[in-house]
Formats: C-alpha cells, structure tokens, sequence
C-alpha cells in the first residue's frame, strides 16, 4: 500500500476517528501484553486448565452481556463518552492485578475489564463502519484491524524482548491504557456519530436476524482468533516451556492476525465473502487437524496458532466489512454490535471448551472439536454475499 493510497483512505474522516483508533490499538496492545502473563502466573500458582480457561472466559462474558445494550448505553451517553468509560475500567481492573493474588479477585476485574472493552470495542468498530465510504471500506478495515494484529503480536513478547517480569508487564501493560485515555480526552471526540438518527432505536436482536451467517462466521472466528491463547499458553508452560516461549504461543496467534488482515480487507473489496469463509473453514479445519501432532512435534504449537490468528482473524475482518455494507443506511451500531456479540461468545466459548477437554481428553480431544467447529463454518457461510465494487 503506497502513502498515495493511505492518504486518499484517510481523507474525509471525521476528526477524532484517528485518535479513536489509535488508542484502541494500545488498549489491545495492553491485552495482549497483560492476558499470557496473567495465565502463567495462575499456572504457576497451581490452577488447573479448566481454571485458567475460566478466568480467561470471564472479559468476553462481559462482554458478551453488556454488547445487548450497547445501543441504548450510547444513545444516552454519547460515543465517545462511552468509549472514555470503558478505557477508565479497564485501567481500573489492570491495576487490581497488582494488589492481589485472589483468585476471586482477579475474575472480578476480569469481569470488569470485559464490561470496559465492550465499550471501546463497539465505539470503534461502529464509528469505522458508518463513516468510512464504500469505495474503501474494506481496505481501511483491513488497515485498521493490521494495526490491531500488530499489537497482538507485540505484546506477548514484550516479557521476553524486554526483561519483564510479571510485575513489570502488568505496570506497562497499564502504560498503554493510560496513554490511550490522554489521546481521546480532546472534545471533538464526544462529536462523533455511529448510526442514522432514524435508526437509532435498531437493537441487537434485529441485526442478528438480518445476517446469521456472518453472525457464525464471527463466533468460528473469536475461537480462533481471541479464544484459545491462554489455555494454549498455560498447556505449554505445563509441558515444560519457560514464561518467554509460552507467552511466544500467544504471539504467534498476533502474528498471524497481523499479516492476513489488509489482504482481507482487500479481497473483501474483490471476492465474495462466500468464497472468502470457504476457503477459511478448509485452512482452520487441517490446522485444527495438526494440533494433534503438537506434542510430538512442539513447533506445531506455533504453526497452528499462527494459522489460527490469521484466519480467525480474517473471519472478523470480514464479518465487520459486510456488516458495514448491509447496515450502511440503518445503524452501523446495531450491526457491529451483532458481530462482537458473536466474536465475543467465540472468545468465551473457547477457552472454556479448550480447557476442559484438554484436562479430560487432552490434545486430541482439543483437535477434534476444533475441527468440527471449523466444518460447521463451511456449513454456515453466507450465500450471495458479494463484494461491495
């Protein structure tokens, strides 16, 4: 992508969207710096995998619960009011982790957390959605998301890279969300819209019914993509792996994620999103496949979490680009809403699925649903769904 084209994307956007989408890459950055570390730290102090599946499952619950009445917290509060709450308890629960070890504390801010990330997550998803024009929605999708794989993939390494310790990571990882806060303080922030006024009253529900293919296509790709590094990380750090390599696991996922999602923002641009989900389920299906060979053979541990955080990735990309197109004249909000509300029940779903069949039917069972939810993609991709030129 030359500067030309970054440029032509970038103009005519609404003052602030820039900052938005910004500083939610240092919330991510923050997430997943801070998540491997967490995960390690309860493996260390004696948690099963179910456990530590659990704590990981707890953000996306709330997520998940609040994203229903996102539409309605926005009305009232305004945008870019609600995305300045969300990053305040974020920074809230990243600080509890350094007051206490408490088990039960700690899915207290985890909840917490999740209840600040729906807040900035749908703030920015739907503030790209409405104003960015069709000509380039997909491929300033795809840039933003880029942005966001790269953060996933930088933070997890940062432990190793950097000398951090627990305690260090957690207090940089705060870091981020401090500076993420100071950028979206200015007040033409509170000026920006993320639906027709017509259309506001548009809920959840009624976006879900309107796109249940792409709605599945976003849950596969929260499993995938968000839903399986803590419980990955943690079984590796169980077969001997030290804190740096583990942690790497969570990286590779971030990897992935980071070098498919412009390429996907711009075949979504040329390609039916049909064609695009096939050929996903087919890439996660043989991945999935693999990781039954993992313990033989350790560098599948990275091979199919970078496989995964690509295409996991891809499938949210993608889910948001249609949605954009399809609720283009109704409520961008109502729409993206639907889309986390899937990935987020995926980020849920998948740790806690992982995590118990790795502690009953190890590896393979872990293999086996993986692919079976990877098949049901193929069975459920949207028909028709074509490209917006």
């Amino acid at each position: 992508m030359s500067s030309s084209d970054l440029r032509s994307m970038l103009t005519g956007l609404p003052p602030g969207l820039g900052r938005v989408m910004l500083a939610t890459t240092l919330v991510v950055l923050s997430f997943s710096l801070l998540n491997p570390v967490l995960a390690v730290r309860l493996q260390q102090a004696g948690a099963s995998a179910t456990a530590i599946g659990l704590f990981a499952t707890l953000p996306f619950l709330a997520v998940a619960s609040l994203v229903p009445w996102v539409p309605a917290v926005f009305r009232r509060l305004g945008v870019g009011q609600a995305y300045r709450l969300g990053l305040v308890l974020e920074l809230i629960a990243c600080s509890g982790y350094l007051l206490t070890d408490h088990f039960g504390l700690w899915c207290a801010l985890g909840l917490m957390a999740g209840l600040g990330a729906a807040a900035a997550w749908n703030a920015t998803e739907a503030l790209i959605a409405h104003n960015v024009p069709a000509s380039h929605r997909g491929r300033l999708t795809g840039l933003y998301q880029t942005l966001l794989g790269a953060a996933m993939a930088v933070g997890p390494f940062l432990p190793a890279v950097l000398g951090l310790d627990a305690q260090a990571a957690n207090l940089m990882a705060g870091g981020c969300l401090v500076l993420g806060l100071a950028l979206v303080m200015p007040g033409h922030i509170l000026q920006l819209r993320a639906m027709h006024e017509a259309h506001a009253d548009m809920g959840l529900w009624q976006a879900c019914r309107v796109a249940p293919a792409l709605v599945w296509a976003a849950i596969v790709g929260g499993v995938f993509e968000v839903g399986l590094g803590s419980v990955t990380v943690a079984h590796g750090a169980g077969l001997g792996l030290t804190l740096a390599a583990a942690a790497s696991i969570a990286g590779a996922l971030g990897l992935g994620s980071f070098l498919l999602q412009y390429p996907t923002g711009w075949l979504a641009d040329h390609l039916p999103a049909q064609r695009l989900i096939g050929l996903a389920a087919g890439i996660l299906v043989a991945s999935a496949l693999a990781l039954a060979m993992a313990p033989q053979w350790p560098a599948l541990f990275w091979l199919c979490a970078g496989l995964w955080g690509a295409v996991g990735g891809a499938l949210y990309t993608l889910s948001m680009i249609r949605v954009a197109h399809e609720f283009a004249h109704t409520s961008a909000l109502a729409g993206t809403s639907a889309m986390i509300a899937g990935y987020t029940a995926g980020g849920a779903i998948g740790p806690l699925v992982s995590g118990w069949m790795i502690d009953h039917h190890g590896v393979t069972g872990q293999s086996l649903w993986l692919a079976l939810l990877a098949f049901s993609l193929w069975w459920m991709r949207p028909v028709g769904a074509r490209p917006a030129v």
